[in-house]
């Protein structure tokens, strides 16, 4: 059972995640974070040292929640050739899945904590290189498991669907519409297939 500090401290996160995702770490303010969770900046700063903490918190949060997801699709085959497609499966109808978390947190905290290099950024890079190594690690098993070429350079392919996803990403979200994720993904199932398959 959880203290109650440990209840406000999980109460500001969630309640703050979608603020920071959608408005960014610069343009949310403290009032912004009182005013939504209806908690004091004393009781705020009782629970996280300052705004850069409580952003790094949320943004885990967030990601963490989007991770699940991803995973919990792919357990919907235990080939890994078929848990590649599942990805780009996901990705196709995430536009309307992220709206709900306020949008990409990939693409709107990366961009805001790139403009601002704080440690923030650090915490995206890490879930990018987290979310290719898991990709990499994929192709790997189905090249042992004979379902991938074994020439495929691992890697390189986790960093090009994950380019395919961001870009088709923020297309989408810039233009409001969600066939550029449509067409990437339908892209990249065709990339799985010609290049990909044993």
């Amino acid at each position: 059972m959880l203290k109650k500090s440990e209840k406000t401290t999980k109460f500001i996160i969630e309640t703050v995640a979608p603020i920071f995702n959608q408005k960014g770490y610069s343009a949310t303010s403290m009032s912004d974070i009182t005013k939504a969770t209806g908690l004091t900046k004393g009781a705020i700063y009782g629970n996280f040292k300052n705004k850069e903490y409580i952003a790094i918190a949320a943004f885990n949060k967030t990601v963490n929640d989007l991770l699940k997801q991803i995973s919990k699709h792919q357990e919907k085959s235990k080939s890994p050739l078929q848990k590649i497609y599942l990805i780009t499966d996901f990705y196709r109808d995430y536009y309307d899945f992220s709206k709900e978390l306020g949008g990409c947190p990939i693409l709107n905290v990366g961009v805001d904590a790139n403009n601002q290099d704080t440690a923030l950024l650090e915490h995206v890079r890490f879930v990018i290189h987290k979310t290719q190594n898991n990709i990499a690690k994929i192709v790997d098993w189905g090249k042992e498991a004979g379902e991938i070429k074994t020439t495929i350079n691992a890697q390189v392919f986790a960093k090009k669907l994950y380019a395919h996803i961001q870009g088709a990403i923020f297309m989408t979200y810039t233009m409001d519409d969600d066939s550029y994720l449509k067409i990437a993904m339908d892209e990249m199932d065709v990339i799985i297939k010609n290049q990909l398959e044993n």
